[in-house]
């Protein structure tokens, strides 16, 4: 899917199939379909009207990617540039995000902000840099990560870290036994390992395996707590009716589950779904994810999420979009933040209940500083 923000008269939505008709624009043309002139995004931002950017998300259903696109067309308004917005049809769709790429550069157009789907990607994203496009990663770090010029992103180790050490202190000694809901399983997405590997970490598992794979962790062990069991690993998609299946056959292989990972909230959202379903009470299990949006902090208020680690797509897009306005300009390009290799745009826990030795906000704060 592909749309455009434009000065004077707002969204124009396009399908994929008229990805090409970004080329028209390298050409010298511009679409006039609705009367409007051409150009860019809104009204400030004086001399900004020649810069040209593509945000391309990893899909436009999932939340937290419909919060980045409004942060996009909210920045094009700002800044007075042109922006056009791309993504998947859904996650894994690698394809998606090559065509609008290409696209871009077709367009030639000053740079690229992009939620990268995998290192599928990668060598579009290369073949873009080559092109002179500043290309910046949103969110999901690539792998490696100099495959674009900088990535500003939660850092998704320490979101894992956050609801892993609140977990396992919720559980009190108790016997952990874990579902792990995923987004793939047959892809390496730094934000998928992360989480996970980083959850188990904050868990404090006496041996997690290779850093950067799922799955590979000794199934039983200890965790800081006392003794644990991993029922498995299942690929969700990312999305609530993946959470919902996935935790179906996670329970209908042990249905003393009482620790949740989820890599999202709508995953959670089917997670508990799928618990309630078959009689569990969400006061027996403890369910944990990452993202912050509204409906997921209204869901730790509701106590049907026990805790979420809060990040904010919006400041990303924000400081990707000034970035590249800077770098047209002639101005130095941004830098990592001090022992990483991104940008880290912060990371919240948000948890009705806190523990003790685990530093938290209250859903209130997370309402405050939500979007979706």
């Amino acid at each position: 899917m592909i749309r455009r923000t434009k000065r004077a008269r707002g969204l124009q939505l396009v399908g994929v199939a008229l990805v090409a008709s970004l080329a028209l624009a390298a050409c010298g043309g511009d679409d006039d379909d609705a009367g409007g002139s051409g150009g860019s995004g809104g009204g400030g931002g004086g001399g900004n009207e020649d810069i040209a950017i593509s945000l391309i998300t990893k899909d436009s259903t999932n939340p937290f990617f419909v919060a980045m696109q409004q942060g996009a067309e909210d920045a094009a308004d700002e800044e007075g540039i042109d922006i056009k917005i791309a993504s998947g049809k859904e996650e894994g769709d690698d394809q998606g995000q090559i065509d609008a790429i290409e696209a871009a550069i077709t367009a030639q157009q000053d740079g690229i902000l992009i939620t990268p789907m995998s290192t599928g990607v990668n060598d579009a994203i290369a073949k873009a840099r080559d092109a002179g496009l500043y290309v910046i990663a949103l969110d999901t770090p690539p792998d490696p990560p100099d495959t674009v010029d900088i990535t500003f992103a939660t850092d998704n180790r320490k979101a894992g870290n956050l609801i892993g050490e609140y977990a396992a202190a919720q559980l009190g000694g108790e016997k952990a036994v874990i579902a792990l809901l995923d987004i793939f399983d047959d892809k390496v997405v730094s934000v998928d390992y992360n989480r996970d590997q980083g959850f188990l970490e904050g868990m404090g598992l006496d041996d997690i395996g290779d850093p950067k794979i799922n799955g590979d962790e000794p199934k039983t062990g200890s965790y800081s707590g006392g003794e644990y069991e991993i029922v498995g690993n299942v690929a969700t998609g990312a999305n609530e009716e993946g959470g919902r299946t996935g935790m179906e056959q996670l329970l209908s292989k042990n249905g003393d589950i009482n620790v949740v990972y989820t890599i999202n909230e709508p995953t959670a959202a089917g997670a508990t779904a799928a618990l309630e379903a078959q009689g569990k009470s969400l006061d027996d299990v403890v369910v944990v994810s990452v993202d912050g949006g509204r409906a997921g902090v209204e869901a730790v208020e509701n106590g049907s999420i026990d805790a979420t680690s809060q990040q904010y797509p919006a400041k990303m897009v924000e400081l990707g979009v000034a970035a590249i306005i800077k770098i047209v300009k002639g101005g130095a390009p941004p830098e990592n933040s001090p022992g990483l290799d991104f940008y880290d745009t912060g990371v919240t826990l948000i948890a009705k209940e806190p523990v003790e030795g685990v530093e938290s906000k209250d859903p209130q704060y997370g309402l405050d500083n939500a979007w979706g």
